[in-house]
């Protein structure tokens, strides 16, 4: 927006390219627009450089290597002998 508004294309601000503005003015914008970043850097200086742990940024994305795992332990357990002979005892023994 800063550099629009330096060259003189106030297409992001409809209201500004209804008007005749002159270069003081435009200069003026631009120094407000600078004033304004350096706030927000400072003021949100914590959330930018926070660590943002992937599983946030992506939370379903080691669904399937999680999966296979799952799917690998149930296996086992369906195939186990033993355990089944020991769920058909009684599962309150299981």
């Amino acid at each position: 927006m800063k550099q629009n508004i330096g060259r003189g294309e106030f297409c992001q601000f409809p209201n500004l390219s209804q008007t005749s503005c002159l270069e003081d003015d435009v200069s003026t914008y631009v120094q407000h627009l600078n004033a304004l970043y350096s706030d927000f850097e400072s003021r949100f200086e914590d959330i930018l450089t926070m660590g943002i742990p992937p599983w946030i940024i992506n939370p379903y994305g080691d669904i399937e290597e999680t999966n296979v795992i799952i799917q690998e332990e149930l296996t086992e357990l369906s195939t186990n002998e033993e355990l089944k002979v020991q769920f058909k005892n009684g599962y309150q023994q299981f």
